[in-house]
């Protein structure tokens, strides 16, 4: 396709252009250049014109920051470079003997000058750029090999997929620092909160879990940041003579970097400034755990070498300790989560840390208890660093009594006294009653929210107010609601009442899939929920299914399948879905797939970028002619549609000689036209 003016290639380009500029001034120059309204239109807008026409597609598109299909597991990648880790000092004069030991090397060190920056508490990544264009990112891992993690890199902002500028080397490793700010992490507690899962203990541990998403849209939804800091060239050369242009350089090249970083002449101003660096520390909007101090020039960096082939000489951090209080506990608590999690938490007699009044940290799940053998009517050590929820550092041994309780999480639901169950492989206890008490709210708010049943109207107030009311005591008996019953409670008036009966009755036509996301089963999310509706069709067929037919559902797997059969199995949630039919609900998903068709009993693997449908799309029409999609190529396989850019799963069907179609004598099996 022609560039000519007013083409669609030269508007692709320049929509291309227009957007990453709009992603460098808000996202590296913290300087917004135009709304948030402005910035959808064109996104919109090269959305579908890279549709339209898919030739314009390019791998560094802002289009193609999420897309990547989830995957089964995280395949090990190995770093070009090794990444080393950091030796620490905790104060003054450990800082003054590192430089010492420095001088003993080289004495230019003394007067070469350092470079001083906030050392981010996240999780360090590896990303591999090839002239210009990133190309693969990776984990820290052991430090010689990680974990491939590009599609989830790919939906950060600050990982730039094209550099800005010139200079760079031809293939280099860029090492930078994933973090997730205290406002996303505490939405994404809050969320967590609400969905029965245990809490993350700091936002360091949120980073590194969407970080190690299968699910690119996962890690997307999470809104994870990243600072640069250190570029390792591997073929090419680094136009820096010094760590500072070095940081400089990654700044024009459009990567972020960590805002408050200075460079000092001597170690003895750099000592002078660590009070006001430790003074940040409460007021950024991101972790952080003391200040990372590097000789600036690189030479010196080569000549000082490494310690152990782990520690660079010429790095150091300087760790800050967090404010530690010290507080009775009173008691360990259980709250019932959504889904049926029990999650432990502390009552603590109030303390003031960090300039807050704190009365209950989090406990997350019993192996942390008895790991760090905390119990009832312990003395413990309690933070609370910056905006991250209160913890239990250890208890004081030093100070028992002998009367603390040794904790043990219970067999029976506190709240329903249901039998709990405690997967294998999971740290978490769980209460399979979808009508437990401990449930019942958080479980009706999210039946009704907005990407489940839709039930406008219906939030946490209103909720309360049924449940108090004895109205309702599970998401059936929303069905049996009356305006003549709502009327008669505060706040309802003849109107409202009757909106909020005819949102509750529309919600009976939703689909299978936003049904099994609304009823809270472990595990299953929208997407989840809506492979499973489209392999079975229907509620009945889903709920006869075996487990091992479950986990065969590509994306699935064995711990979703047990959480699913397990759910049905229980009685009481089989006496919810009858009550659930009986309201006149539908319990179908109207493109579910077919168990007769053409493609009946066939397994298909998908391979490539097909020239017109998306993987999506291709999925539903395999399965509802009959089919299944299989995320492998095997022997079993009855065919792989493969489409532009194919890569080893074309291969592997050509060595095990499984037949090989394209897109449109896909279509013509399923009776599709091209």
């Amino acid at each position: 396709m022609t560039k000519g003016r007013g083409s669609p290639a030269a508007r692709a380009e320049e929509l291309r252009r227009l957007i990453d500029d709009a992603n460098q001034a808000y996202y590296v120059a913290d300087a917004p250049t135009i709304s948030d309204a402005e910035y959808d239109r064109l996104f919109r807008e090269l959305q579908a014109l890279e549709a339209e026409h898919p030739d314009l597609q390019t791998p560094d598109s802002p289009t193609q920051r999420v897309g990547a299909e989830p995957a089964s597991s995280l395949a090990k990648h190995p770093h070009l470079r090794p990444m080393l880790s950091l030796a620490n000092a905790f104060d003054e004069e450990e800082l003054v003997a590192w430089e010492e030991r420095n001088a003993r090397n080289s004495a230019e060190v003394r007067t070469a000058g350092y470079t001083a920056e906030v050392k981010i508490d996240g999780a360090a990544v590896n990303l591999t750029y090839r002239d210009g264009r990133f190309v693969v990112g990776a984990t820290r891992g052991n430090g010689v090999i990680g974990e491939n993690v590009t599609a989830n890199l790919r939906t950060i902002a600050d990982v730039p997929l094209a550099l800005r500028g010139k200079g760079w080397p031809a293939l280099m490793e860029v090492r930078g620092e994933v973090y997730l700010p205290y406002e996303m992490f505490k939405r994404t507690n809050m969320q967590r909160e609400r969905d029965g899962e245990s809490l993350y203990a700091n936002p360091r541990n949120a980073a590194a879990g969407a970080l190690r998403q299968l699910d690119p849209e996962s890690t997307r939804r999470r809104r994870l940041r990243m600072f640069a800091f250190s570029v390792e060239p591997i073929e090419g050369k680094l136009p820096a003579r010094t760590h500072w242009e070095t940081l400089d350089l990654l700044e024009a090249w459009g990567f972020k970097v960590e805002p408050h970083r200075q460079r000092f002449e001597s170690l003895a101003d750099v000592q002078g400034a660590i009070p006001s660096f430790e003074a940040l520390l409460g007021v950024l909007p991101f972790q952080a755990d003391g200040v990372v101090i590097k000789v600036d020039p690189l030479a010196l960096h080569t000549e000082l070498g490494v310690v152990g082939g782990r520690d660079p000489r010429w790095a150091i951090a300087r760790k800050f300790a967090p404010e530690v209080a010290v507080t009775r506990l009173r008691a360990i608590r259980i709250n019932v989560g959504r889904t049926g999690a029990l999650n432990p938490y502390a009552e603590l007699e109030p303390v003031e840390v960090s300039g807050v009044t704190v009365s209950a940290a989090t406990l997350h799940n019993e192996e942390l208890i008895a790991t760090k053998d905390i119990r009832e009517g312990d003395w413990v050590e309690v933070i609370r660093a910056g905006e991250v929820i209160p913890q239990i550092v250890a208890p004081i041994t030093a100070r028992r009594e002998g009367t603390e309780r040794i904790f043990r999480m219970p067999d029976e639901c506190p709240r329903c006294g249901t039998p709990v169950e405690r997967p294998a492989d999971e740290a978490m206890r769980y209460c399979p009653n979808a009508s437990c008490p401990g449930r019942v709210l958080e479980g009706i708010v999210h039946f009704a929210g907005r990407d489940a049943m839709d039930i406008r109207g219906l939030g946490y107030e209103r909720v309360r107010q049924l449940l108090a009311a004895g109205l309702i005591s599970d998401v059936a008996d929303l069905y049996a609601l009356t305006v003549e019953q709502l009327v008669e409670l505060d706040r309802f008036a003849e109107q409202s009442a009757e909106q909020l009966v005819n949102a509750i009755a529309a919600s009976k036509a939703q689909p299978l899939s936003l049904l099994l996301f609304g009823i809270g089963i472990r595990h299953v999310g929208k997407t989840v929920a809506q492979l499973l509706a489209r392999r079975f069709g229907t509620l009945d067929a889903l709920m006869a299914a075996s487990a091992e037919t479950v986990a065969a559902v590509s994306g699935i797997g064995p711990t979703i399948a047990d959480a699913v059969t397990s759910f049905f199995d229980e009685p009481r949630n089989q006496a919810l879905i009858e009550r659930l039919r009986k309201a006149g609900l539908t319990l179908a998903e109207p493109t579910g797939a077919s168990s007769e068709g053409p493609l009946s009993g066939k397994a298909y693997v998908l391979t490539g970028t097909l020239p017109t449908l998306a993987r999506a799309r291709a999925t539903e029409l395999i399965e509802r002619a009959g089919g299944r999609v299989a995320g492998s190529v095997s022997r079993k396989t009855d065919a792989v549609v493969a489409g532009d850019d194919a890569g080893s799963k074309l291969d592997k069907a050509r060595t095990l000689g499984v037949e090989v179609i394209d897109e449109a004598e896909l279509l013509r099996r399923v009776g599709e036209t091209a």
